[in-house]
């Protein structure tokens, strides 16, 4: 009888001292208004240089960074400037993890996210995107709680302005080689870069599926897998959750205009 009244007290401390952290976790994480309105990166290229046909005419061209020359956006045959609407635009996570002793399944999303695409009519494997940022204090799930929980030092410290983004910036694309675009022909190609969640960066690979809607719309989505331990993102010691999932899908489903 006294063993199983000892029990009893020490799992009331345990359960009274997760309450007592996860409502210290809730108050870190601040109130998810984001400290100040995303802005589209500029897709970083080198100075301009001007080159002459044939024909005489002088033409505007820019040096990207792997050192590939491309007419500027607009001219005939060159890239064009398509910008992530955020009105139509969503970045979510998905993550498994066991709650008060049954299987769930968390989604988290917002709407906040920016970048930009500069196509190349003539070969979209010359394509150049901008970084790509999204704004992990106003991620939602279908927990309020979770949430601020969320926007913690413990799980993504979003709710710290060093901490607030996610960027992701492309280093190199694979798959679109040589490829011209065609309205309403769905293209599968690969982008990899650096991905910094809480500070930490890691190299992470997206895989694409992208259509141009119109001349002016580009829709498409895309996904990867990361482990949340490679960011340093933790999980809080609460009761009513066993385990969490050390891998994460990240997905970015976004359509982009002509700019």
């Amino acid at each position: 009888m006294r063993r199983s009244v000892i029990g009893w007290i020490a799992a009331a401390v345990i359960a009274v001292g997760g309450a007592a952290l996860a409502y210290a976790l809730f108050f870190a994480g601040g109130s998810g208004e984001p400290s100040t309105d995303l802005t589209t990166p500029d897709v970083i290229t080198e100075p301009t240089t001007t080159s002459e046909p044939s024909d005489g005419a002088t033409t505007t061209a820019s040096v990207a960074s792997d050192g590939a020359t491309t007419t500027d956006p607009g001219t005939a045959g060159g890239p064009g400037q398509y910008v992530i609407d955020p009105a139509q635009s969503q970045a979510s996570f998905q993550i498994d993890e066991t709650l008060r002793g049954s299987p769930n399944t968390v989604v988290g999303a917002t709407s906040e996210v920016a970048g930009q695409i500069l196509i190349d009519s003539n070969d979209l494997g010359a394509s150049q995107f901008s970084t790509i940022v999204i704004n992990a204090r106003t991620l939602i799930t279908d927990s309020d709680q979770r949430n601020r929980v969320m926007r913690s030092p413990v799980i993504l410290d979003s709710g710290s302005d060093e901490n607030e983004l996610i960027t992701f910036t492309p280093a190199s694309l694979d798959g679109l080689d040589g490829v011209t675009p065609s309205v309403g022909e769905s293209l599968d190609f690969e982008v990899t870069g650096d991905l910094i969640i809480k500070g930490m960066t890691k190299t992470v690979t997206f895989s694409v599926s992208a259509v141009l809607a119109d001349e002016s719309t580009i829709q498409g989505t895309a996904t990867a897998r990361v482990l949340r331990s490679d960011f340093a993102i933790g999980i809080p010691n609460v009761p009513f959750v066993a385990d969490v999932a050390d891998e994460v899908t990240l997905t970015l489903e976004f359509v982009a205009v002509s700019g």
